[in-house]
């Protein structure tokens, strides 16, 4: 049987279709059942999957060492060849945490965050009630979406401290455009950790991994454990790490979105707007100022 990709990946675009199979499911009982399958180590299951999962994306391994997969995990998961993305050594710059496609970006209006256009959510919605949110307020913030195709480890933008992580758990929605443009604050509703830390010279950043429907599963590398829907340990998480910019923090179990902060300050890097790619170690936000005492 010939299967027409093309038609498939129209059908399945169409908003009001794809909006209705990748939500109006049990997401999270569904996510649950994908994570389990993904873990069975087979490796012809392994050729299967992935060639089905090839007919509904951009799904492109070259990029990666040739290998056999013993599971879908592993694909999903899968490093990159020494030097694919070469990090902005601009101690000014902030790189790209992640290959990812731009969404909703720009200044923090006081606590005020956009996830599309018309769906304001606020700072202390997404980071939760345990968290301060003042070095944020008028800051600069960038969404960072990755598809499933795309490579899902991301790194440190800069030369930092990881200080505390905080899981908070919830959904799993899909975070593509259609679903962001129908459900208000749909980051604020979905499983997602708010990892806090400091650059060398003190400035506070966060980032937000944010779960999705398929996707909640977050490895960090800081952190001896698997953050998922199913999670029963201790939510607030107080850690020490130090990184050096481009290092891997850690993963995602298949795509998903990342949300960074930075205080006043910053900007937006040359060419970053909604629906720009970019990948990996590119610049993403740009000082503008010198950073506040602590």
């Amino acid at each position: 049987m010939v299967v027409n990709t093309a038609a498939l990946r129209r059908f399945f675009a169409h908003e009001d279709v794809n909006f209705l199979v990748t939500n109006r499911i049990p997401r999270i009982a569904l996510t649950r059942l994908v994570g389990w399958f993904s873990r069975i180590e087979s490796p012809w299951l392994a050729r299967l999957s992935i060639g089905v999962w090839g007919w509904f994306t951009e799904l492109d391994l070259s990029e990666s060492p040739p290998r056999r997969w013993r599971s879908l995990r592993e694909c999903f998961t899968r490093e990159l060849k020494p030097g694919a993305r070469p990090i902005d050594a601009d101690p000014q710059v902030l790189a790209s945490p992640c290959d990812a496609i731009v969404g909703a970006c720009g200044v923090v209006r006081g606590e005020r965050v956009f996830q599309a256009k018309g769906y304001p959510y606020t700072l202390a919605e997404l980071f939760g009630p345990t968290q301060d949110t003042t070095p944020f307020v008028d800051g600069c913030y960038v969404t960072l979406r990755l598809t499933s195709a795309m490579y899902h480890r991301f790194h440190a933008p800069h030369d930092l401290v990881l200080e505390h992580v905080t899981h908070i758990a919830g959904d799993t929605w899909n975070v593509n455009p259609i679903a962001l443009a129908r459900v208000e604050r749909l980051f604020c509703r979905n499983e997602r950790a708010v990892l806090r830390g400091r650059l060398a010279d003190t400035t506070p950043i966060a980032l937000v991994p944010v779960a999705a429907i398929l996707v909640a599963s977050l490895r960090l590398h800081a952190l001896d454990l698997l953050l998922h829907t199913g999670h029963r340990g201790p939510h607030e998480l107080p850690c020490r790490a130090r990184y050096t910019k481009g290092d891997e923090l850690g993963w995602f179990e298949q795509g998903s979105t990342i949300i960074v902060f930075v205080p006043a300050g910053h900007v937006l890097a040359a060419g970053i707007a909604p629906g720009t790619r970019v990948r990996m170690g590119e610049a993403l936000l740009r000082r503008t100022a010198p950073p506040s005492p602590p």
